[in-house]
């Protein structure tokens, strides 16, 4: 019997992980990507040489990669340069005052006291009790679970699960809930933006994204050579396994045989047959056709709010001032104002918060010289439009807002021309089709949004969906996680038609097992 063959559309985060698996358990594994490199929105800028981080900045949830490559018979530490940071992020406010998050949770609490008192100390421990409670009973039954839908999600949450979220308040926003746990309003700022590593509002995700505070809280690291070097470790072992990258090769076309898809059409006009097809690309671009009208099944064709674009500024220069870290808040003074410029009113926010990483720092580092900087601004998912909203000057008046900002908090940042790279929403409505420049899929806005995302598993047979729009939902890990489900579907189905024989894998977990960064945005 011939081996199966999967194409995987798209070498993203979750196509990484999809044909890796895919290829490790004996699949023949092609993988066709638009771009010139493998990462999707993991990627760089190059200034004098140097490579600046361009996308997702943070490096959590190590479990997922370490399972994943002990899965395929590696080990992360042998492959990758991590380090632990000390300091989780630097925050700063325009009053002057700054909080810095620790590794350590004895430190942070000490640092919370110090900057807020001993109550509101008191209110923060409370916090990391509950969201610790809350990410250990949703770890299982929904971040691993392709299980998508309420009521086998309430079935396998169980009474103990239940009564915990009953208790969070799923009806209830996260900025409400902050209100509930905190007074100092910097601290609900702090907490409350954790509704933007899902690309969403404070004042609309629901408040069980205050788990996403435990993730960190577990640890964030720093990859030597830039977040672009797990993409490079991923795409290395996959060639190691086989599987073939087609670069600069743009799929016009999911091809259907009888109902089932069976390959791809690139622009070149070449095809590409397949017995199973992983599409690793943002749910919108089946939705609007943009790889066949038949291919539109794939996804429920119901239109959902886009989450969080971005202003990104990729800079080589030098800092003054305020010592940075490594991941670094300057919250603007008027929050809800900011969401409300990006979500109702469709315009970038006249008062942004900025989030600057700083590459060069944390970890004991140090630059010298110029440093490299990534610093970004929330905006609205409009790349598709010609809104007067992201015309060139109301671009250059965030930018000249948003660098005085960071003045006024302390930081002086040299923009020189040469030396600094700026991408739009309009750019990442152009690399990602069908976007607006949405880095996030759909904005998790309400408590069922978290049920809305497409799984892995659609109705069109032989086609599998995989990346940031997708369960589990966005940032780095999720999307590994999204690609793992989907490659777990794919090795269900052949095992259940006899395409490929069930075998146990170097980490010990029979296949197929029941199993299932983010950008630093402010």
């Amino acid at each position: 019997m011939a081996e199966p063959r999967a194409i995987i559309v798209g070498a993203g985060m979750a196509g990484l992980v999809s044909a890796l698996r895919l290829a490790h358990a004996g699949v023949a594994v092609t993988v066709v990507e638009r771009s010139a490199r493998a990462g999707g929105k993991l990627r760089a800028e190059h200034i004098d040489g140097q490579a600046i981080d361009a996308g997702p900045t943070v490096f959590t949830m190590r479990w997922v990669f370490d399972e994943l490559l002990q899965m395929v018979g590696a080990d992360l530490d042998s492959e990758l340069q991590l380090h632990r940071l000390p300091v989780l992020a630097r925050h700063f406010w325009g009053d002057g005052s700054a909080l810095d998050l620790f590794a350590d949770p004895q430190a942070t609490q000490a640092a919370v006291e110090a900057f807020a008192g001993a109550q509101e100390a008191a209110r923060f421990h409370q916090f990391c009790v509950t969201t610790r409670a809350l990410y250990r009973e949703l770890e299982a039954p929904f971040i691993r679970s392709g299980l998508t839908t309420v009521p086998r999600f309430m079935a396998r949450l169980g009474p103990r699960g239940l009564a915990l979220l009953t208790g969070v308040g799923p009806l209830r926003t996260l900025w409400r809930s902050m209100e509930r746990h905190f007074t100092d309003p910097r601290l609900q700022q702090l907490f409350g933006r954790y509704a933007t590593y899902t690309g969403s509002s404070p004042w609309q995700a629901p408040a069980t994204l205050s788990l996403i505070t435990q993730v960190e809280m577990d640890g964030v690291w720093a990859v030597q050579g830039g977040m672009v070097a797990l993409a490079q470790c991923l795409e290395r072992l996959c060639v190691q396994r086989g599987v073939q990258f087609r670069f600069n090769s743009h799929c016009q076309e999911i091809l259907m045989t009888h109902g089932q898809a069976s390959g791809v059409r690139l622009e070149s006009g070449d095809a590409l047959r397949a017995d199973l097809v992983v599409f690793n690309g943002d749910a919108a671009a089946l939705r609007q056709g943009l790889l066949g009208q038949p291919a539109r099944a794939a996804v429920p064709a119901a239109r959902k709010q886009r989450s969080l674009s971005a202003l990104t500024w990729s800079v080589l220069t030098h800092t003054r001032g305020r010592p940075l870290d490594r991941h670094n808040l300057f919250f603007g003074p008027h929050y809800a104002r900011e969401f409300e410029d990006i979500f109702t009113r469709a315009r970038l926010p006249q008062e942004p918060t900025v989030y600057v990483c700083a590459q060069d720092r944390g970890a004991g580092t140090l630059p010298a010289g110029r440093e490299r900087l990534l610093c970004l601004v929330n905006a609205p998912a409009v790349g598709d439009t010609a809104s007067a909203s992201l015309s060139a000057q109301a671009i250059e008046r965030c930018q000249q807002t948003s660098f005085e900002w960071l003045r006024h908090c302390g930081l002086e940042v040299e923009l020189e021309p040469a030396r600094t790279v700026l991408t739009t929403p309009q750019q990442f409505h152009q690399r990602f089709p069908a976007t607006g420049g949405a880095l996030y899929g759909q904005a998790t806005h309400g408590w069922l949004s978290i049920f809305s995302r497409p799984g892995a598993v659609c109705p069109i047979p032989g086609l599998y969906l995989a990346g940031g729009s997708t369960h589990p939902g966005p940032g780095v890990p999720m999307a590994a996680l999204s690609g793992r489900l989907a490659a777990e579907a794919v090795l269900e189905h052949l095992a259940s038609t006899r395409r490929l024989r069930p075998a146990g894998t170097s980490g010990g977990t029979s296949m197929p097992s029941a199993m299932t960064a983010r950008w630093g945005s402010p």
